[in-house]
């Protein structure tokens, strides 16, 4: 795709109302942006929420919104098709073709599916169609999980090999503090480093409506950045909101800097797409072969393993005190562990995740 590509997700919070219902103006709004960006040269791709909430409204009958993975499912079923009908109508507003793509953990965690869902973005926005993605609820208990779209909308910026992610919510960005405790919060308009103080800032705040929040966001936003991707978490219901996020102006939203040391685009996919089946914890001498020299891990530097993986698995590595430094591909299954005595993980299929 073009280096000028973006992927916009957009939370539940934002393309649904106060009673659940979709809110047309919003998605109005945001169509109208990414067609502008794409007359520019931009290649967009959406990434929206709202299933879940926009089904329960429609069959919920004002009852309390159920909590249980079958109901769940169930409900976004029914909601899948309104979010649509509304994407497909607010873009038709303004002659834009639309096509639906539902993803779930399995399309990344598989090399070749991943590649396939590659290609079907890519395709669409060939035809001219812009893709609105979302998570496969419908079917996969494990995607409610996700976070409210933004690990998913992360996930698919690395697919596609964005060089931007926004992230489009009910807050005007990162604040210093949570605003309904502390009036006097205001907008973190830059960030180069996601550290640990940045994480406690963010803590688990949550609309209420959607299963993430700024945590959610601030995951997200780390996983793009190491993938080289600038990120921004910004408004939704400001006027021209996405294109404003664009702009590389400062004092809308937060932007997050991308690392000067991206990942390539297949160690981003070993280290945020694909879960982990089981550890290997190393000595002391392993570990400095690892980050300090750039080795692969030998069998004979690994103190202990945990987990049925198979050859091929990603695993995560953990340092002799017990933190995790790195993940990688596994060369050996569990079952034969023991009796290897090469290459464990090479150092093409291994990531540091140290300063992640």
């Amino acid at each position: 795709m073009t280096t000028r590509s973006v992927v916009v997700k957009v939370g539940t919070s934002s393309v649904t109302d106060s009673t659940g219902g979709v809110d047309y103006e919003v998605l109005v709004n945001i169509a109208d942006d990414v067609v502008h960006l794409r007359a520019e040269g931009w290649t967009v791709v959406v990434v929206t929420s709202g299933a879940i909430t926009a089904g329960w409204a429609e069959v919920g009958k004002g009852t309390p919104r159920p909590t249980d993975a079958a109901t769940l499912q169930a409900v976004s079923a029914v909601g899948q098709p309104l979010l649509m009908h509304a994407w497909r109508n607010a873009f038709g507003e303004l002659s834009t073709a639309v096509g639906q793509v539902l993803l779930a953990p399995l399309d990344f965690s598989h090399r070749g599916q991943y590649l396939h869902a590659r290609g079907t973005l890519e395709s669409l926005q060939g035809l001219g169609v812009v893709p609105i993605v979302n998570e496969n609820d419908a079917v996969a208990d494990e995607e409610i999980r996700f976070g409210d779209n933004d690990r998913l909308a992360a996930l698919v910026a690395n697919l596609v090999g964005a060089s931007h992610l926004v992230l489009l919510t009910d807050t005007d960005g990162l604040l210093t503090a949570d605003p309904r405790l502390d009036p006097s919060a205001t907008l973190i308009e830059e960030v180069s480093a996601i550290d640990a103080d940045l994480v406690e800032v963010a803590g688990s705040s949550r609309s209420g409506v959607g299963s993430g929040g700024m945590a959610s966001k601030l995951a997200a936003a780390r996983m793009a950045t190491w993938s080289g991707i600038t990120t921004v978490i910004a408004s939704a219901r400001a006027p021209k909101s996405l294109r404003k996020a664009l702009s590389e102006k400062t004092g809308f939203g937060t932007t997050f800097h991308p690392r000067s040391e991206r990942l390539s685009a297949r160690k981003s996919w070993i280290a945020f797409a694909v879960a982990s089946q089981g550890s290997l914890t190393i000595n002391q001498g392993a570990l400095q072969a690892l980050e300090h020299d750039g080795r692969s891990l030998l069998r004979v530097g690994v103190e202990s393993f945990d987990g049925g993986f198979s050859e091929g698995d990603a695993v995560e590595i953990k340092g002799p005190g017990g933190q995790v430094i790195a993940k990688g591909l596994v060369r050996v299954g569990a079952d034969g562990f023991n009796e290897s005595d090469d290459v464990v993980v090479h150092r093409d299929d291994l990531v540091l995740l140290r300063r992640v």
